[in-house]
């Protein structure tokens, strides 16, 4: 049914409640991201999601997956939007949708295409007429799908994300930066609610507070942080002063700790990434999760309910059992008001149990949240504030680790029966009524004391439990064992009947549904299938090649060669993603050796071979490398492997290739001639809080200042500040000449020759000084040296080096597969273990037929110091980099030893699996050890 322009908005709000299409509504929404789940899997996943409890998904639509070249738009096959909406639409779950420009979502770039980094005049997520020139170009291909899957016209989407977490950013003018996007949205169609999160709180810098879109928070913390709540109240009433809910549209993936956000009153409750999935493809993202720089696994599991693979975790049924709870009561929790100060408490002070907090339900009644944040369990007491007697009738046992939710004073006219319950010390989890009866659910491992008040009853039957009537109030303890639940059947004045049912913390979990026939019906979980054993045994055959000569330099399709000459980062060059092959020369103007190699700016992966020789990989992050020679060689032809492992999609101060706008690639290799330390023999000068000087960075008589080594001054400050000075002679024949502090730990401000060069910090420790140094001549170097009292300030090193030329860049992504293909009739056969020398490479291919149930399989890898680039037919599936040696960065977001591949990317023939080795470190050798296939 199409809106019309009269009809009631499908999504309103006031500061307690969200209501949709005129109902209120807690939204349970699960992260669920198309573009990392086979096609063919997305009906299955969100019905997984549906069947668990879950009412609503968010989705990101990523930029850069949609517009792979500027231009060049695909809405096609496995990035078909509109076929997935209308699953979504098909299963009955809302959407929340999330269409950037950026994502984050650890997604290569975050989603913003990399040839916007290539362009000078961009200034990327700011109010910037050229960044916004292009964003509404995305805008115009995806917002009026997103305007057609709305809510009351063709689909179900109730909400549109912009940006995300703009706080974490420096956006220098959130306000005009969002309404600029929100009149995009708008002009295309857009009439559900615009919302924008704050990642780290900062509502205004994430929002502006723009008129038209909603604020919204993250909220990422330790779960069982005993104050939390309060930070939480805190956020819910700067929101309702605003008129608005407490949103939460990220969080983490327990329900524990989604417990707790509903007991402060959120109404959107959305745990990122409760459905898992795969970074196909070049779309891993670099950023900061690691010291600080990590690589971000094809693997993406944070350990959601649903598994990559579609396994069905634990999480999924604690995630039913309280998305039932919320059933229980229906619109009344749905409008329920958060109590900031309640007159519930504890009666006595047990440690690590958080609560208890309160929601007074709309219709009567409360509800009060008890957290154990101790995986231990307890028995405690509940008492009404300042009443003693109380304490005694209100027991509460907590389960190890757990969060429980009990009604007090709660009317039953809900049910249909006059009276209430007073107190419950268990959760009520589902209730069932007809004509006849009504049938209440609780559960709770230990003996409970439920309190009810009910006129003119009488008591039935008992099972498990005991039963003391004192005028009209009830009291009942109920004892439910494995084998025997806990019941109490009572029948009303007016003939109806009332069973009350306390059951086990299990069976209320894996409970599929109740009927007055058979009682519960009990679902056990399936036994995973990755516990099991490999199941496979399998032939593969091997063709090394030389690892020296760019893949794609024999090849047409798929390559790509934009330039010779100067060097240049990749985006530059329209390359911008996957693999990339730079060859240079080096031209001395003497014979003389060379002591090893200095990459300039190098981002993400950097293999050198120096005259088809391995010299090494790096992993700079932006930064300069040194690779040092075994001996002494002279040096011509250089070439620099570079893989784009993926754009960081988080901005980061600390390493240059962590910055949101970074580039990949090089900006240059020379032969260094000399490496040259110069630690020992400076002069140095005490600052304390004086000011810097001028002088003391041109020429000065400095023969009374002490002489000590680099950062060796013994001073009593905290932090230190003191001046260092000497002199260096460079060499004549060199024309890079770079600094590295190795080791330092601080900040250093450097001036040559009295002008500035720059500053050094730990994180970026390398300075190219070339621009300020005349080949041959006496430098003066006076560094502006600050540090915290005691930390290490390291060596000092200057390389002298010759900078390659007359480069050569050429690129692959997929295109890869062409240079394995025409490789594998010299492949020869081989058996695991198998091994490649430092510096090689090679393509390892098998067909592989699919699971006997058609699932697909998840390979456990087993070796060590290997690169690995995983095809699945012409898919990559997973790229890997095991364990081993000293480059390896921190891998990190999800498994970094097993590859997934997809049951419906399987033929009647099986698959054809192709593997690029490479052995990545100097000391040792490659090893792949086993593959071990475990069907799904």
């Amino acid at each position: 049914m199409i809106n019309s322009v009269n009809m009631e908005p499908v999504v309103q709000w006031t500061p307690n409640s969200v209501s949709i299409q005129g109902k209120s509504v807690i939204l349970f929404s699960a992260s669920l991201f198309y573009f990392r789940i086979p096609r063919e899997l997305w009906r299955e996943r969100l019905s997984q999601v549906k069947a668990y409890g879950y009412n609503c998904i968010d989705v990101y639509f990523p930029w850069n997956y949609h517009e792979l070249r500027e231009g060049e738009w695909d809405f096609s096959g496995q990035r078909n939007v509109e076929e997935f909406l209308e699953a979504a639409r098909d299963e009955g779950l809302w959407v929340i949708a999330r269409p950037g420009p950026y994502i984050c979502s650890e997604w290569d770039g975050g989603a913003l295409p990399a040839y916007l980094l290539a362009k000078d005049d961009m200034k990327i997520r700011q109010n910037d007429p050229a960044f916004l020139k292009q964003v509404s170009r995305w805008f115009d291909q995806i917002m009026p799908l997103l305007s057609r899957f709305q809510l009351g016209i063709d689909g179900t989407i109730i909400a549109v994300q912009l940006d995300n977490e703009l706080d974490f950013f420096d956006c220098k003018d959130p306000q005009g930066y969002m309404a600029a996007m929100r009149d995009m949205s708008l002009a295309a169609g857009v009439t559900v609610p615009l919302i924008a999160c704050a990642g780290q709180g900062g509502l205004i810098e994430a929002t502006g507070l723009t008129e038209g879109v909603v604020p919204t928070c993250n909220f990422y913390p330790n779960d069982r942080d005993p104050i939390f709540e309060q930070k939480v109240h805190s956020f819910r009433s700067t929101l309702a002063g605003m008129g608005y809910p407490l949103l939460v549209t990220e969080t983490n993936r327990s329900h524990y700790l989604l417990r707790r956000l509903l007991s402060a009153g959120a109404k959107l409750l959305g745990p990122y990434l409760q459905v898992s999935g795969t970074d196909f493809g070049f779309t891993n993202a670099t950023n900061n999760w690691g010291r600080p720089l990590a690589f971000m696994t094809s693997d993406y599991d944070f350990g959601g309910m649903i598994s990559p693979e579609g396994i069905v975790r634990g999480e999924a049924y604690e995630g039913r059992l309280l998305t039932r709870v919320i059933g229980t009561y229906g619109e009344s929790i749905a409008q329920a008001e958060a109590v900031i100060e309640s007159d519930w408490e504890l009666a006595d002070e047990p440690t690590q149990v958080f609560g208890p907090q309160e929601l007074k339900l709309h219709d009567g009644g409360s509800l009060l949240f008890v957290t154990n944040g101790e995986n231990a369990a307890k028995r405690i007491q509940l008492r009404y504030r300042n009443n003693e007697a109380s304490a005694a009738l209100n027991p509460l046992s907590l389960s190890s680790g757990r969060s429980i939710i009990i009604p007090v004073d709660l009317p039953l006219e809900r049910w249909g029966i006059e009276g209430k319950i007073v107190f419950a010390g268990a959760e009520l989890f589902h209730a069932e009524t007809n004509e006849q009866k009504t049938v209440l659910l609780f559960h709770q491992d230990a003996e409970s004391e439920i309190v009810l008040e009910l006129e003119g009853c009488t008591i039935d039957k008992k099972l498990q439990a005991e039963v003391v009537l004192d005028q009209d109030r009830l009291h009942l303890k109920l004892k439910p064992t494995e084998q025997e639940d806990a019941q109490v059947f009572i029948t009303l004045t007016d003939g109806r009947q009332l069973i009350l049912v306390q059951t086990t913390l299990l069976k209320a979990l894996y409970m599929r549904q109740y009927t007055f026939e058979g009682g519960l019906v009990i679902e056990q979980p399936a036994a995973s299938p990755l516990e099991g054993e490999p199941v496979i045994g399998q032939q593969w055959q091997l063709a090394q090649f030389d690892p020296a000569i760019s893949m794609v330099a024999d090849e047409n399709a798929g390559a790509i060669v934009r330039m010779k000459g100067a060097i240049d980062y990749l985006e530059k060059v329209g390359i911008y993603r996957g693999f990339a092959w730079y060859e240079g020369h080096v031209a001395m103007t003497k014979q003389r050796n060379s002591q090893g190699l200095l990459i300039r700016q190098g981002s993400d992966i950097v293999s050198l071979y120096a005259d088809g020789e391995y010299a090494g990989t790096a992993v700079p992050a932006g930064s300069s490398w040194y690779i040092p020679f075994a001996s002494p060689k002279s040096v011509s032809a250089i070439t620099a492997k570079a893989e784009i492992w993926g754009h960081s999609n988080f901005d980061d101060a600390r390493l240059p290739g962590l910055r949101l706008h970074s580039l990949k690639g090089l900006q240059g290799i020379a032969a260094v001639l000399r490496a040259v330390d110069i630690t020992q023999n400076w002069r140095v000068h005490r600052l304390q809080d004086r000011s810097f000087e001028q002088q003391w960075a041109e020429p000065f008589d400095d023969s009374l200042w002490p002489m000590a080594g680099f950062g060796g001054w013994m001073s009593p400050d905290n932090p230190v500040r003191e001046v260092y000075r000497r002199t260096h002679t460079t060499d004549a024949d060199a024309n890079r000449f770079i600094v590295h502090l190795d080791g330092f730990q601080g900040k250093a401000v450097w001036f040559v020759n009295g002008r500035v060069a720059g500053e050094l910090h730990a994180y970026d420790p390398f300075l190219d000084i070339t621009s300020l140094v005349k080949p041959g001549e006496q430098l003066q170097l006076t560094v502006l040296l600050e540090h915290p009292l005691g930390a290490r300030t390291g060596k000092v090193n200057v390389y002298e080096a010759v900078d390659a030329d007359s480069w050569t860049i050429s690129g692959a992504e997929e295109g890869l597969l062409i240079h394995a293909q025409s490789h594998r009739d010299a492949a020869v056969t081989v058996q695991l273990p198998l091994s490649l020398n430092s510096g090689d490479a090679a393509w390892l291919y098998g067909t592989i037929a699919n699971s006997q149930n058609g699932r697909g399989w998840r390979v456990r890898v087993d070796g060590q110091s290997l690169k690995m680039t995983v095809f699945h037919n012409e898919t990559i599936v997973s790229r890997l980099w095991l364990k081993g040696g000293t480059q390896r960065p921190v891998l990190t977001g999800g498994d970094a030893s097993s590859i997934y591949l997809p049951g419906p990317w399987f033929g009647d023939d099986g698959a054809e699996i192709s593997i690029l080795l490479e052995a990545v470190d100097r000391q040792e050798q490659g090893q792949l050890k086993a593959l071990q296939f475990i069907a799904l």
